[in-house]
């Protein structure tokens, strides 16, 4: 597979957000070799192709190149190339976030909406061990395009208070490093449902429009549930996948 520009899965106006750039291209990787559209094996172009094609110094590229070699995603082979190494468990940042583009792939990035410690509204499954509850409201986005809307609710037990500015791209990379806390294990639910009305306008499904549906209970390192949260996704911009090896 060629990274161009021609690809919209690889714009460089898509690398944007907190997460520096170089990481945002090992992720963008990632789920690349995740949907099989970086086969097992294939050779990457060469590195200034790659980083003129991606818009980044090649420095940058190298940075990222050398994450996915450490995560063993990668063979750096001297005067040969770098190629692909497929692996039952792809273990990047988004590692717990299965929606990807229709043609597979894509980088996510999130837009915090609002944030607000609320006691538990009465109709949340049971999670945590406290009365309240940070919400999170989130519109997602994959390489830019508006893909789902998300309402995540965290235990209030995990954090005293949340700033809708600290929020990393990755809740879940936020939980680790600010937090002190890692999601080890998910159990999702799929189903349809009405998209809420506090849907942004950038969310191309209106409220009311019925849409793809995921319920989600995750559970932290010392085996304690810790968050639910439900996402809309559109299904004209997005699927669910989840693979088995």
């Amino acid at each position: 597979m060629q990274l161009t520009r021609a690809d919209p899965g690889h714009r460089s106006s898509q690398m944007r957000g907190p997460l520096p750039v170089h990481l945002q291209i090992s992720e963008m990787l990632i789920r690349e070799i995740a949907a099989g559209r970086l086969a097992d094996g294939a050779r990457l172009p060469t590195e200034r192709e790659m980083a003129a094609n991606l818009g980044i110094a090649v420095g940058t590229l190298r940075r990222a190149l050398a994450d996915l070699t450490g995560k063993g995603l990668l063979d750096r082979i001297q005067g040969s190339g770098n190629y692909v190494r497929a692996r039952a468990e792809l273990l990047g940042v988004y590692a717990f976030f299965r929606l990807e583009r229709i043609g597979g792939g894509g980088l996510p990035t999130a837009e915090a909406l609002s944030v607000e410690r609320l006691p538990k509204p009465a109709d949340l499954p049971q999670f945590g061990s406290a009365l309240e509850a940070h919400r999170i409201r989130r519109l997602r986005r994959l390489d830019g395009e508006p893909a789902a809307v998300e309402e995540i609710w965290l235990d209030a037990s995990r954090a005293e208070r949340l700033a809708r500015d600290d929020l990393s791209e990755s809740l879940y990379l936020h939980y680790r490093l600010a937090l002190g806390f890692s999601i080890v294990r998910a159990e999702d639910r799929i189903a349809v449902a009405p998209v809420p009305d506090w849907a942004p306008d950038e969310f191309t499904p209106r409220p009311g429009a019925v849409v793809g549906f995921v319920e989600r209970i995750a559970w932290a390192g010392d085996g304690t549930s810790v968050e639910y949260s439900r996402t809309w996704f559109d299904p004209g911009a997005a699927r669910y996948v989840t693979r088995f090896k």
